[in-house]
């Protein structure tokens, strides 16, 4: 386990998985680690054969090349989440890894890096080489053991993919309706009705899955979580004219056999990404600015996300992220303002 450290901010990286498995920040007198961790995780229970690695250390943050599907030979969500990664630098803030399994015949590098007083996480993923377009997404992992309020960059719709995750009814349960198309996410179709997307959870024992599609001509894409009862808020931050789309994972007790068994629950996925198929996949082909990346030989892609926390008391929704110089400024429902240091999606090492 590597571990960074600066001030206000820790976390612990696992190069076996490439997961982040925790990062904790330290604001307002306090410890917020607001990453999830399935309950089988640490225990030593046997896991049934097969499972994906990613699956048997689930939770925390990591990143899918490519994202959803199974290829090259690879578990769901790529070797980048199921595979090791060879450290290459690292210092008491910073680390540089490079993944041992090639992605679509591309190398891919990672970089993480914690900068004093910053309450984030930067994160850069490099390919290097390789051919074709795949889809990525960074996939965190949030806890929310009680409630949440959900917010969002605005989204020209938000949308479900052609089927639901799972399927027989046997094995679990889902509530949105799919396919379904919404721009209200506070109104969107699902099984008796309508679901509210903006509040967590949608219902009780459920897996569901949904898209949103970023509006136009926006550069700073955000998600913010507002976890009441912990008096705080998860924060991811992208640029959304290369990830434009944002995607939530709702993991609420919804799937019944191993090694899920009915008891995973609290667990919201923010992920971040590009993935056009998705969408386009039953027939609905909306605006992208990019429905892939693009890997070729002698050529550089590269991905940059951050997430990060702070101490957020006021229990408030969250209205507004705006970028300024050297910071962000966060603003609550109820006009709650909090400005924070913040040196871009990625800062210059």
């Amino acid at each position: 386990m590597i571990e960074l450290t600066t001030d206000g901010i820790s976390l612990s990286f696992d190069p076996a998985i490439g997961q982040i498995v925790r990062f904790t920040v330290f604001d307002d007198s306090r410890e917020i680690s607001p990453l999830h961790q399935a309950p089988w995780v640490g225990t030593g229970e046997d896991l049934p054969d097969g499972i994906a690695p990613h699956l048997k250390t689930l939770g925390g943050d990591f990143f899918c090349a490519p994202f959803g599907k199974e290829q090259d030979g690879a578990p769901l969500h790529g070797w980048p989440a199921n595979s090791n990664w060879s450290i290459d630098h690292q210092s008491d803030h910073f680390v540089r890894a490079k993944l041992d399994r090639q992605v679509n015949g591309a190398s891919l590098v990672k970089e993480i890096e914690l900068r004093p007083g910053e309450p984030f996480v930067y994160q850069r993923h490099t390919f290097i080489g390789g051919s074709g377009d795949i889809e990525v997404s960074n996939h965190a992992n949030v806890a929310i053991p009680d409630s949440g309020l959900i917010r969002t960059s605005e989204k020209q719709f938000w949308t479900t993919p052609a089927e639901p995750l799972e399927t027989d009814p046997a094995l679990g349960r889902s509530g949105l309706t799919y396919p379904a198309r919404s721009k209200n996410p506070q109104k969107f179709p699902a099984s008796g009705g309508t679901a509210d997307l903006t509040s967590f959870p949608w219902f009780p024992e459920q897996e569901d899955f949904v898209i949103g599609l970023e509006a136009s001509g926006h550069q700073l894409g955000w998600t913010a979580v507002t976890r009441p009862a912990q008096g705080d808020l998860f924060l991811s931050l992208r640029d959304a004219r290369s990830l434009p789309m944002t995607m939530l994972w709702h993991s609420n007790g919804g799937r019944d056999y191993p090694p899920w068994s009915g008891r995973h629950f609290g667990c919201l996925g923010v992920e971040e990404g590009v993935c056009a198929s998705l969408i386009s996949s039953y027939g609905q082909n909306p605006p992208f600015v990019s429905g892939s990346i693009s890997l070729a030989n002698e050529k550089s892609s590269t991905v940059c996300h951050v997430i990060g926390a702070i101490a957020w008391s006021c229990e408030e929704a969250v209205r507004s992220v705006t970028q300024l110089p050297d910071q962000i400024v966060v603003t609550g429902d109820e006009g709650t303002r909090r400005k924070i240091p913040f040196r871009g999606l990625w800062p210059v090492i």
